[in-house]
């Protein structure tokens, strides 16, 4: 089952190995110098990118877009490299302990920036970095500020359509990768879509005429200079296409390494991952056999699909059962909720359930006003016919659909995003986070919650198997795409040899198999589910051994979701005392 990609993240990066300077001496100087080369750099990192700024709740940023002309680009990559050139000056040494973990983090997400600019070179060579820039959902989907206002924002972005398309046709090279043009003219008539019709029903309520008019000129000439786009790269792209979409073995090391501090051989890491999907394919052959040993694992599967809400019930079963989660992981202690606030059930918007199976909304941690959190449950639509309802609504079987409800929301994303609120979290850890750390831990929560128990005494003594099941098909998942990531990127597997990956070892159907080996090729950091997931079960690991009798589930928990969301392997440094144990891990 394809879920909606996650909430925008911004994936910090490093090089340098931490360590903790609990002896170091402390320099007013140095510190007062680092402090101001923080302040300046977020303050020019979200001025090129306000878009970043609104969604994490800094409204300043609101109705601006990234200028993208060559001349901004390279301002921005040398604006990069005179701050990292400054950071490397100064004597870090002489910070203090939270200063110095400020400091990597810092550097860490400049490095991965002039990577991203250097290395990946999305603006030259993906025509998807333009495809999707006129996002303007948060102004319709976060009450911030008055309708009109957000309006206001609204046509302020859409106005710069022409730039943005402009800037496209010249930055790209003349040979682009072909899933890339493809999926770049899905998205782009997504929003042209998106922008003639959701956006217009969202703002029905909107009574300013004037404003109104000026709205229905600018929005009519955003969907125009899309369309004109996906023209383009059908007319100019497509026939020029190519398939040199890989990154290499050398960038994809980098990658790593900048991303999440793993030092790793990408070998090494596909070699634990296969271990890891043989093993996965085994506890779901066994799982499935204590339901049905007559049946074919796959089979088992589908029929357990077949127990799930009626059209009517989805949202209040889902609502019941989120609470039941939840009380479970209080009443278990598995982690501490640090709010009594509920994510709020909703059905997904019209405008995002081309997309959206289920996810979380969650406000930006400078979220002042727009605070509230939704978890959003994708119904089926009025005029479907029965046969696609019945198929819709097996994916919400109540076994997975209470999997995805502990990825998403507790003790997942939600209870993840409540800790950050309540954590003493500085500026950069609240902007910066590790795409490992945020999937990874709940993914792993996935897991974690089957094995403390969830889903016995429901009923009938097979309730344990189906929900194991079920999470063994989403672990699944994440192992095809951690080996498609490497095999794709790392020694040129095909997008077709990609699908038939997905097809034979997660069991998915031929077009939702496609669709994952597709994201593979502009997204190889799709990994990071399963690395996250597997660097938290080796922190455990390691913390229960050196915690021994005194080990305790929810305290791992706890001083794990109290640092932000940094590299897991930051957190070893954290968390473990044995120094010649900070990098094992996996």
């Amino acid at each position: 089952m394809t879920k909606l990609l996650p909430l925008p993240i911004l994936v910090v990066v490093g090089l340098v190995q931490v360590q903790v300077q609990s002896g170091a001496p402390r320099s007013n100087a140095a510190e007062t110098e680092f402090n101001k080369l923080c302040e300046e750099f977020i303050a020019g990192y979200l001025a090129w990118r306000p878009q970043t700024g609104t969604t994490l709740g800094l409204h300043e940023y609101d109705g601006k877009l990234t200028e993208y002309s060559r001349a901004s680009l390279d301002a921005e990559l040398a604006r990069l490299k005179r701050f990292d050139e400054q950071l490397a000056t100064l004597d870090e040494k002489s910070l203090s302990p939270q200063a110095h973990y400020d400091f990597r983090i810092l550097q860490a997400a400049i490095k991965s920036e002039i990577f991203q600019f250097e290395d990946v070179e999305g603006h030259l060579k993906n025509p998807m970095t333009y495809a999707g820039v006129l996002d303007v959902n948060i102004y319709i989907k976060r009450n911030f500020a008055p309708l009109e206002a957000r309006l206001r924002s609204i046509i302020a972005i859409e106005k710069q359509a022409p730039k943005v398309i402009a800037a496209a046709k010249a930055n790209l090279e003349a040979s682009l990768a072909k899933p890339f043009i493809e999926t770049a003219i899905e998205v782009a008539d997504g929003s042209a879509d998106f922008l003639s019709k959701d956006l217009v029903e969202a703002l029905k309520e909107v009574k300013n005429e004037q404003l109104l008019t000026e709205f229905k000129a600018v929005n009519q000439r955003a969907i125009g200079e899309l369309r004109s786009y996906v023209t383009w790269l059908k007319g100019e792209k497509l026939p020029k296409a190519h398939t040199r979409y890989a990154l290499g073995r050398e960038k994809f090391q980098k990658m790593l390494r900048y991303g999440e501090l793993i030092d790793l051989a990408p070998e090494r890491i596909l070699e634990i991952g296969m271990r890891e999907l043989r093993r996965e394919q085994q506890v779901f052959a066994d799982t499935a056999k204590k339901i049905d040993p007559g049946k074919k694992p796959i089979e088992v599967f589908k029929e357990i699909q077949k127990d799930h809400p009626s059209e009517e019930s989805l949202i209040p079963d889902t609502k019941k059962d989120l609470e039941a989660i939840r009380r479970f992981v209080v009443d278990r202690r598995i982690v501490a909720v640090p709010s009594e606030v509920r994510a709020r059930v909703e059905e997904t918007p019209q405008y995002l359930r081309a997309t959206s199976f289920a996810s979380m909304d969650t406000p930006g941690p400078f979220e002042a006003k727009a605070t509230e959190a939704y978890y959003y449950v994708t119904p089926v639509e009025k005029d479907w016919p029965p046969r696609q309802k019945e198929e819709w609504l097996t994916a919400f079987n109540y076994y997975t659909t209470d999997i995805v409800t502990i990825h998403e929301a507790y003790p997942g994303h939600y209870v993840q995003f409540l800790c950050l609120n309540a954590s003493p979290a500085t500026k950069l850890e609240k902007i910066f986070a590790s795409y490992a750390f945020i999937e990874g831990w709940a993914h792993y929560c996935e897991q974690m919650m089957v094995d403390e128990g969830f889903g016995t005494g429901k009923g009938d003594s097979l309730q344990t198997a189906k929900y194991r099941l079920a999470q063994s098909d989403e672990a699944l998942l994440r192992l095809c795409r951690l080996c498609v990531s490497i095999k794709t990127h790392c020694e040129g597997m095909s997008l077709d040899d990609a699908t038939k990956f997905f097809e034979d070892n997660c069991y998915y159907e031929h077009k939702p198999a496609h669709q994952e080996a597709l994201r593979g090729t502009f997204d190889p950091q799709y990994l990071y589910y399963t690395v996250g997931k597997l660097e938290i079960l080796k922190l455990r690991r390691d913390y229960q051994q050196q915690e021994g009798a005194g080990f305790s589930l929810k305290t791992f928990h706890d001083k794990m979701l109290r640092h932000g969301a940094p590299p897991i392997r930051l957190l070893r440094e954290l968390m473990l005392k044995n120094r010649a144990a900070w990098n094992e891990i996996l």
